[in-house]
This record gives structure tokens, sequence and C-alpha cells, in this order.
């Protein structure tokens, strides 16, 4: 593997920092973006304190900045890891629309428009050859469970948009892939479960907060929702700079395994 320059979004925290911090180790060079500026400093301390301030730079790129995204479109980088989201969950049927709106902008439109602006820069000025694009994406990616359908059916949307990227860079040379995690014990599905409590209310809705949170308590107090993400970590660190591997990168193996059951099972199932 060569050495890579490698911009992170949403590195603050989580997959994007412990990942930042593995691959500056492993010699490559790391653009750890953050999404508010009160993130920069005490991230800047972690990397020096750790020895990697020749490896790690930290910036800000708040995607909702369109001068942030235009600066961050000119930096020199080999790869660019579209990891930055937020997750709105609770029943489709009663969600606030606004809320599911700005989870399709923080997840799917904001990404894209980084995502133009640097795989256009890279054509237009003859440098996209061995370039590569990575999207974190999840499980729910590939299924949809009940409460989760909003969050997920964006990260539906950017397995359908990296297909097609996959596809029409090829001829660039641009690579593609998706990253595709389990419920790893990070605080980010913990914090994404909290948010339909904030406007779910027991006298206009159809479904009460008491079932809804004890369905994510006994979901979070099974194994498959707090698994180590140091694991998952340990793959991001291996999958991101690689030049050569699969398009989809689902881990742990027993979730692949579930998640390809489920789609076969899908055919069958019955309304």
């Amino acid at each position: 593997m060569t050495k890579k320059t490698i911009l992170i979004t949403g590195a603050g925290s989580g997959f994007g920092k412990g990942a930042a911090i593995g691959m500056a180790k492993n010699g490559h060079d790391i653009i750890a973006t953050v999404h508010v500026s009160s993130q920069v400093t005490p991230l800047r301390e972690e990397v020096k304190a750790l020895g990697l301030q020749d490896r790690i730079r930290v910036e800000r790129l708040d995607l909702t900045d369109p001068y942030d995204v235009k600066q961050a479109i000119g930096w020199d980088f080999d790869v660019l890891w579209n990891n930055a989201g937020m997750g709105e969950a609770g029943p489709v049927w009663e969600i606030p629309i606004d809320l599911v709106r700005k989870n399709y902008e923080v997840n799917v439109f904001l990404p894209w428009v980084l995502t133009q602006g640097v795989v256009q820069r890279w054509v237009r000025e003859g440098k996209s050859q061995g370039k590569k694009v990575v999207f974190t994406s999840s499980m729910g990616g590939l299924f949809t469970p009940a409460n989760w359908g909003t969050y997920v059916s964006t990260k539906h949307a950017l397995e359908s948009f990296a297909e097609a990227l996959q596809q029409e860079l090829a001829a660039y040379g641009v690579k593609v892939q998706t990253i595709n995690p389990g419920a790893y014990y990070t605080g980010y599905n913990e914090t994404m479960a909290d948010n339909p409590f904030r406007w779910l209310d027991d006298e206009k809705h159809f479904t009460k907060r008491a079932d809804l949170r004890k369905g994510f308590d006994d979901f979070f107090a099974t194994p498959e929702g707090r698994m180590d993400p140091q694991e998952m970590i340990d793959r991001m660190i291996e999958i991101v700079p690689a030049d050569e591997g699969k398009f989809r990168n689902v881990v742990p193996k027993a979730i692949e395994d579930m998640l390809k059951a489920h789609q076969l099972q899908a055919w069958d199932n019955q309304i």
C-alpha cells in the first residue's frame, strides 16, 4: 500500500477520530476535519500529545458552510472519506417531515456537494488516476428495521449514489467504496435513539414513548447492540487507504451474513 493523504469528515469522535489516529500511525497523512470550531483545538492538542502533529492536520469543515466546503475542495489529497453524519429515529409514519429533510441534507445532499466538487476537480486537473472516494454507510444501508427508517433510508440513498459513482468514474481511475458498520458502541446510535423523544407526544402520537424507549433499550442491551468499536476502527484503518478491496465492506462478518440472508428473504416477503 502506498502512502496516502486522506481527508476525513466527521473526525472529531468515534470511527473517524480512531481511524485517523490509526492511519497516521501507519504512515499516512491525514486531514482530520471536524464539524464545529470548538472541536479543533482539543483534537490538535490530542494529536500533539500522541506525537502525530506531522501526520494529522486538524481543520474545521462544516458541510453547511459553503466557504468551508470550497476551501476543502481545493486541498490536495488522495482519498475523500465521507464519514460525517447524523440520524433521526422513530416511526416513519409519525416523524415530522422537516426532520426527515434535515437528515437527508446532512447525510446525503451536503456530502454530495463536497464529493462532486472534489471528483470534478480531480478530473478537470487530470489528477483522477489512483484517487478514491469512501462513504461510511451502515448495516442499515442494506436493510430497514422498524423505527430506524429515516436514518437508514439516507444510507440506502448513499449506497445507490456510491454504486452509480463507481461505474461513472471507472474510466477516470477513481475508486469508490462503502463501509457498512454494525451497531458498534460509539454513542452515535444511542444518541440517535434519544432524538424521537424531543417530538414524540403521548397525547398526539399513536406510538407511545415508553414502548419506543423499551424497544431501543432492549436492542442496546444485546451483544449485537454494544459491539466494541475498535474492531470496526481496525478494519477502517485497513480499508480506507487500500489500493484494492471490495466495493462494499460490512463488519462484522456475522452482520454481513445476516444482511445477505435478509436480502434473499426479501424476495419471498408477503404483504
